[in-house]
């Protein structure tokens, strides 16, 4: 059975992705609440970090689902308009369409062999890239803090603990 040339993004995909995106992003906004309502009481740079890290986390993941959103709500005959509206100059006729999740994106297929996305805002896949990677850059430098604060402690306590003998 060969598969349909015109058949954007998998529905049942596309729901589950958006129903678990919301509750991961309503679980992340909850936590990240949480703990602005704590930072007056005790605040780190490792906490201020990690949450700066969650956070960005929690802005790209919004704006994907943004983006997943602009899909759902064009039917199949829309989807297709968009196609044909957005044809660039010289391109020759539609033979396709396609979603993709990574990076998120409906690709219009020509017969030359070029495609071109719709749909999509421009803005949503360099910026959830961009959140990612500063929200990977906040982890990491939360892992190395609290790595380094963990390390004197440890030689601290070896140095004033005296050895135990035994009589």
């Amino acid at each position: 059975m060969a598969s349909n040339p015109w058949q954007g993004h998998n529905s049942t995909a596309l729901f589950t992705i958006l129903l678990v995106g919301a509750a991961i992003l309503i679980s992340l906004i909850g936590y990240l609440a949480s703990r602005l309502v704590e930072a007056r009481r005790q605040y780190t740079p490792v906490t201020a970090w990690r949450d700066a890290s969650l956070l960005a986390a929690a802005a790209a993941l919004g704006l994907y689902l943004w983006g997943c959103l602009h899909v759902v709500f064009l039917e199949d005959q829309e989807q297709a308009e968009a196609c044909e509206l957005h044809r660039p100059a010289g391109t020759p006729t539609l033979v396709g369409r396609r979603g993709d999740f990574i990076p998120l994106r409906l690709v219009c297929e020509a017969s030359n062999g070029h495609d071109y996305s719709v749909v999509i805002p421009s803005y949503i896949n360099p910026s959830v890239a961009l959140l990612l990677l500063l929200a990977l850059i906040g982890a990491l430098t939360a892992t190395v803090l609290h790595c380094k604060q963990r390390t004197p402690t440890r030689n601290r306590r070896r140095l004033v603990e005296p050895h135990r003998h035994n009589p």
